[in-house]
């Protein structure tokens, strides 16, 4: 890879709200991307900002083609290029640079101890750069009237050895900046010749220090003196002073260079941060972070637990939702870094392992029953007399059915399925008189513990390669019942994990025959380095065959350039007919607003008003062994306490146990048999769905 790459690209400011044309130039070996307000500037070294690559992570929207994110120092930076082969262009070696600069960076943490070779290595790359600012400082005196440095500065560059090699009476002083392994030019001569952009090269002493070599940085910014250093710069350029590597990435307008507002809406952000190092670091992180982690031994560890025989105690309620679900991830940054330095932008994320404290205390089967938090709005589809209104209360469950999935106001990852792992709950309806429901169960139903009046709620992991997850509901006395598939596939976009599902659900309305087949929006954890946030993207659409509506609904990402979170639109059309008799807008997990072609305006629904009824799930000790909550119980617990270490383990247990299951069933040629769903096509159905029973009880 070239040591410079230089382009226009377009930058986002804040200050003129727009996107603002810019000439960049990115040195390879300083690890630095540098702008400029135009190319003649650059000529100029008239620099107007620049980043800093070290430790930094790009970012990439999946719906957007052209721009980027590079993100560190606390700070976000928004890039724009002509089209999507010159981004790519620009992340290569954007990716190529920081992965070099994060690797020395690593080699410097494990303390490893370079070999001879090394040092002859670098003894030639000190040899050769000598050679080049000698070249350079004759074609300075040769142009000038008066050296540009003071010629002393050069004393220790007379000789290579010396140049190479400087004992001293005083104590070595440890350089703290991270060392910078440099890559020797096929043929060093050309680098003169060659229209090189300013960078700055140490070629000071190299100073061996308990057994470690430390090569030279570009950049010393150690608290003791550094050696010599020079700018490298074709005759044309003004050289760049000698920190031209700067502690922080920086603007000469630092409002109109990166859009803060990712890193500082949050009052968990860090306000300072302690040097980790440190004996004093060290006893604060026991004494104090962990003490904070302390869990409240007083509060029941699982109210699952108890063995009450009465009704009101048969049930779970609890739907681990309580407290730590809003914390930072800043006390975890180091192990998040370490994960992103192992995958590039746009890896599947499938077969990633994800570090323990990002889980969320429940399984993704029962994220998924969170669909029916309104149970009333589902079973009131049924109710309604004209196919319209069955179509717009469709759309009205549907819209509403997003926001009880968040438990929290930090996005946590729910735990992956195992093969085979089913999920059961039931929701009991509000009943319009005093009078208790009937408590008649369905034991033929997928809950047999549920009556004929509740919605019921099942769900398995059919697949784990690809991972699909299939779940179904109905309610018996409105004869409607639902079943759906999803298969999640993860991309890795920088900043942000992108979660696309794909599949697709139907409504099935049993006394009119109608199906309403609808898909379901994608998925993205922003933000992942500091307060991770949920948010929907992605165009879906509900349609019914056999009346002809249909709607068309968009979950829209926030553009970092302004706009609001969690927006919502939607378009309701009539049997052949392009033009929608009702538009919604607004938010998914707030207020939504109809209009209608009648021009009356209405909420549609307020997520906010609209009370969330729990679900009943049996005690743990009434469920069978490969139900959720009773196979991730360890997990969940040792979560709970904040034992991390104890809830990684338990979560390697089931994964193993899950391997060992599979290569028994490889080498015995045996196919994985599902429990509760089949496929059918592309689509997994439920083995006894409503239609089915009621079909074989008609004479």
């Amino acid at each position: 890879m070239a040591s410079i790459m230089e382009g226009p690209l377009s930058k986002w400011t804040n200050v003129m709200k727009g996107w603002q044309y810019r000439w960049f130039v990115l040195d390879y070996n300083a690890g630095l991307l540098s702008y400029y307000t135009s190319k003649d500037k650059m000529m100029r070294g008239s620099r107007r900002g620049c980043v800093r690559l070290r430790g930094a992570v790009i970012g990439i929207d999946d719906e957007d083609d052209s721009t980027f994110t590079i993100t560190v120092d606390q700070k976000t930076f928004h890039f724009q290029a002509r089209d999507a082969d010159e981004r790519e262009k620009w992340i290569h070696a954007l990716e190529g640079t920081i992965l070099r600069h994060t690797l020395q960076l690593q080699e410097a943490e494990t303390g490893l101890v370079p070999s001879v070779q090394d040092f002859d290595k670098k003894l030639a790359e000190a040899d050769a750069y000598l050679q080049i600012l000698i070249d350079q400082l004759k074609v300075g005196l040769d142009t000038v009237t008066s050296p540009v440095w003071p010629f002393s500065h050069f004393s220790s560059t007379i000789n290579p050895v010396d140049g190479i090699y400087q004992p001293s009476l005083e104590p070595p002083i440890v350089n703290t900046t991270m060392p910078t392994q440099t890559t020797l030019p096929a043929d060093a001569s050309q680098v003169c010749k060659s229209d090189v952009r300013p960078s700055t090269l140490s070629v000071g002493p190299v100073v061996t220090v308990m057994g470690s070599l430390q090569t030279p940085t570009p950049n010393s910014t150690g608290s003791g003196p550094s050696g010599p250093s020079s700018g490298i710069a074709s005759p044309t350029h003004i050289p760049l002073p000698s920190h031209s590597v700067p502690d922080f990435s920086y603007s000469s307008s630092e409002d109109e260079f990166y859009d803060a507002d990712e890193f500082y809406q949050s009052s968990t952000s860090p306000k300072h941060c302690i040097d980790p190092s440190g004996p004093q670091a060290a006893s604060l992180l026991t004494n104090e972070a962990m003490g904070l982690k302390r869990p409240n031994t007083t509060e029941s560890l699982n109210s699952s637990m108890s063995n009450g025989t009465t009704d009101a105690d048969q049930f779970d309620h609890e739907d681990r939702d309580d407290d730590g679900e809003g914390e930072s991830v800043e006390e975890h940054k180091s192990v998040i870094m370490h994960l992103l330095s192992q995958v590039r932008l746009g890896m599947d994320l499938t077969k990633v392992v994800l570090p323990t404290f990002i889980l969320e205390r429940r399984s993704l089967l029962e994220m998924y029953a969170d669909f029916f938090a309104h149970p009333d709005l589902f079973v009131s589809i049924a109710e309604q007399l004209e196919a319209r209104d069955r179509m717009v209360h469709v759309v009205k469950w549907y819209m509403s059915a997003f926001h009880a999935g968040r438990k929290g106001s930090v996005a946590k990852k729910p735990y992956n399925p195992i093969l085979g792992e089913v999920f059961y709950c039931h929701w009991d309806l509000p009943s319009e008189t005093d009078e208790p429901s009937p408590n008649e169960t369905v034991s033929e139903g997928p809950v047999p513990w549920s009556s004929s009046n509740s919605v019921c709620f099942v769900a398995e992991q059919v697949s784990h390669h690809p991972p699909i997850s299939a779940f179904y509901a109905e309610c018996l006395n409105q004869k409607i019942q639902f079943n759906a598939h999803i298969w999640t596939k993860s991309k890795f976009l920088g900043m942000s994990i992108g979660v696309h599902n794909i599949g697709q659900g139907c409504v099935s309305c049993l006394e009119h025959d109608e199906h309403y087949v609808l898909t379901f929006p994608n998925g993205y954890g922003r933000s992942i380095l500091t307060v991770p946030w949920v948010e929907l993207g992605g165009e879906c659409n509900i349609s019914c065959s056999k009346t002809g509506y249909s709607a068309n609904i968009v979950f829209h990402t926030k553009p970092f350039y302004g706009g609001k979170k969690h927006r919502i639109t939607a378009e309701i059309f009539p049997p052949n007919d392009k033009k929608s008799f009702c538009s919604i807008e607004g938010e998914w997990n707030g207020v939504m607003y109809a209009k209608w072609a009648t021009g009356e305006n209405t909420v549609f629904i307020d997520t906010r008003r609209i009370g969330i009824i729990k679900k009943k799930v049996r005690k743990l000790e009434d469920q069978l062994d490969y139900e959720s909550r009773r196979l991730w119980r360890d997990v969940t617990l040792n979560l709970k306490q904040r034992d991390i270490d104890a809830a990684t383990d338990a979560k390697h247990r089931l994964e193993e146990k899950q391997r060992a299951e599979a290569r028994e069933r490889k080498e015995n040629e045996q196919q994985w048999e599902t429990r509760l769903f089949h496929e059918d096509g592309e689509c997994w159905v439920y083995d006894e769905p409503l239609l089915k029973r009621l079909a074989s009880q008609r004479p």
